[in-house]
C-alpha cells in the first residue's frame, strides 16, 4: 500500500451563503471552539502523517498564505478566477504541484479525525468517503454499483437510480485519476465554461477509472455552507466529535 503524505485542500470559494461571517475572510476561517475549520483540518492531517499540504486559494487568499508561517509543508496557489469558476477549476490550477497520491479535502469541513483513517488504512488507491443519511440540507448524494464503484453523484436525488451514501468531501486520489479528472475537465473548459465542481469530474472520470465508495454510516462530520449548517456544527456535530475523541483517548 502506497503511503499518503500529501493533501490538497480546495479553498477558493467565496462562501456567499454565509454573509456576515465571510465578508472579511474565507469560510474556512470560521471558528469552532477557538480553532478555525482550516487550521483544525491541517492539524488532523499533520497528526496522520501528511507532511505536505497544497491549498488552492482564491477569495481572501492572503489568509491562507499566512498559514505557511504557522505550519510546515504548506504551499498555496491562487485561482485568480475564483469568482467565475468552480472547485474543479481550482484543482485544475494546482494539478501540476501534485505528482503523487493525495487526500483531497474541501476547506469548509468539520470532521472527526478518524475519517482520515478510513482512507489512509485502505489499500485501494481511489476512494471517496461517504456517510449515511445526515438530513443536513444541500447534500450531495452518491450512487454506486453492487461492487461499490462510483456511478453517479448529484444534489438532485431524481438523477440517481438509488442513493447509497452522501459525499463527505474527503477523498483519496491517485495520479492516474487526477489526470483523468483533469482531461475530463479540460474538455469541458475548452468549450467556454470553467464552472465545474470536482465531484462532476470524478463522475466523468469514473467511466474509465474505478473509484470506490467507502460508506461510514455514523460518521461525525458536516460541511458549513450556510447559517443552518453552522448551527448544526455547533450544536450537534462538534459535541459528537468531542464525545468520540474522549471515548477513544
Amino acid at each position: 500500500m502506497t503511503r499518503i503524505e500529501t493533501a490538497v485542500i480546495l479553498a477558493a470559494g467565496m462562501g456567499t451563503r454565509l454573509k456576515g461571517h465571510t465578508e472579511e475572510k474565507p469560510k474556512g476561517f470560521l471558528e469552532i471552539d477557538g480553532d478555525s475549520l482550516i487550521e483544525r483540518s491541517i492539524k488532523h492531517l499533520l497528526d496522520h502523517g501528511i507532511s505536505r499540504i497544497v491549498i488552492g486559494t482564491g477569495y481572501f487568499h492572503e489568509h491562507f498564505d499566512e498559514l505557511k508561517n504557522k505550519f510546515p509543508g504548506i504551499t498555496t496557489l491562487r485561482n485568480v478566477d475564483y469568482s467565475t469558476t468552480g472547485s474543479m477549476y481550482t484543482l485544475y490550477v494546482v494539478r501540476d504541484l501534485v505528482k503523487e497520491p493525495f487526500l483531497l479535502l474541501e476547506s469548509d469541513l468539520l470532521y472527526d479525525p478518524a475519517a482520515l483513517n478510513y482512507l489512509l488504512s485502505d489499500k485501494r488507491s481511489d476512494i471517496i468517503l461517504a456517510s449515511g443519511k445526515t438530513n443536513s440540507g444541500d447534500e450531495v448524494y452518491i450512487q454506486h454499483s453492487s461492487t461499490g464503484l462510483l456511478q453517479n453523484m448529484s444534489k438532485d436525488r431524481s438523477k440517481l437510480k438509488h442513493i447509497d451514501g452522501e459525499l463527505v468531501g474527503i477523498s483519496k486520489i491517485s495520479p492516474a485519476l487526477l489526470t483523468k479528472m483533469a482531461n475530463f475537465a479540460g474538455d469541458h473548459f475548452s468549450k467556454g465554461s470553467r464552472m465545474m465542481n470536482y465531484e462532476d469530474a470524478l463522475v466523468g472520470a469514473s467511466v474509465e477509472h474505478d473509484i470506490f465508495i467507502k460508506v461510514v454510516e455514523d460518521l461525525a462530520w458536516c460541511e458549513i455552507d450556510d447559517e443552518t449548517h453552522l448551527q448544526r456544527a455547533l450544536n450537534l456535530v462538534y459535541p459528537k466529535i468531542l464525545e468520540r475523541s474522549s471515548a477513544n483517548s
